[in-house]
């Protein structure tokens, strides 16, 4: 089956990297994401990826360690970069895809510098490309770089790939039971209802560029690559949807 969209970026969060653990690394996890990337890759797709490093250090957790902000922030983009290598040494283990490491950091030994012409003709190519250390600054979500990265790079879409999480709530699944589960709805009516989907600079930026948005549970095996082919899964939000529920 045909893929509906051509190019994708894909959101990973560093907690999907640890799997069932707190914190750290999961081979069986990494194993995990390694496959279903491949499986939306073999749909004959373009696929960017970003992923977080919330698994090895947050920003947030300056106070914690009583360090300052920008100096935790640094530590952060750069346990993105280690969960970037640990996905490309993943994925080109399993399969002959080309995978590049792009970094907004530089860092040439182990990674390429991010250059949006570079990364478009390696995307042109086939070539998966993992992008690392945000957007290069300090005080920004991995949230906003997955958008902006998705902008700059002509993405039909950007999947939100969540942890535990099978889409978007009107209210925490955790605490209601009765909540229910959006299968789509607007960008307008997220920010109107207040929904934690992503950092609400990264979710105005994507409505801004008409970016879609597919939300989905990256823990279980075959929705990334349901999604681009059609099926539905997770929340969808766009711009010209009606809010319907699952």
């Amino acid at each position: 089956m045909m893929s509906r969209y051509g190019r994708i970026l894909i959101k990973l969060s560093g907690q999907a990297v640890a799997g069932t653990l707190s914190s750290g690394f999961s081979a069986d996890a990494l194993d995990h994401l390694a496959r279903e990337v491949l499986r939306a890759r073999d749909l004959g797709l373009q696929v960017a990826i970003v992923v977080g490093g919330g698994n090895v250090f947050r920003g947030s957790s300056a106070d914690e360690w009583g360090i300052d902000r920008v100096e935790a922030d640094s530590i952060g983009m750069l346990s993105t970069l280690i969960n970037a290598i640990l996905l490309r040494g993943k994925i080109s283990a399993l399969s002959d895809h080309d995978v590049r490491v792009m970094t907004a950091i530089p860092i040439n030994s182990v990674a390429e510098p991010y250059i949006r012409l570079r990364a478009l003709n390696h995307l042109a190519k086939g070539k998966i490309v993992v992008l690392a250390c945000g957007i290069g600054q300090p005080y920004v979500t991995t949230d906003y770089p997955s958008v902006q990265r998705a902008a700059e790079i002509d993405a039909d879409a950007i999947l939100v790939a969540k942890h535990g999480a099978d889409g978007v709530y009107e209210s925490d699944p955790n605490v209601n039971k009765d909540a229910r589960r959006y299968r789509s709805i607007s960008y307008d009516r997220v920010l109107a209802q207040g929904l934690r989907v992503m950092d609400q600079a990264a979710f105005i930026l994507a409505r801004d560029q008409k970016l879609p948005l597919h939300v989905f549970d990256i823990d279980r095996a075959g929705v990334m690559a349901g999604i681009c082919q059609g099926e539905e899964h997770g929340t969808y939000i766009a711009g010209d949807v009606e809010t319907e529920w699952a």
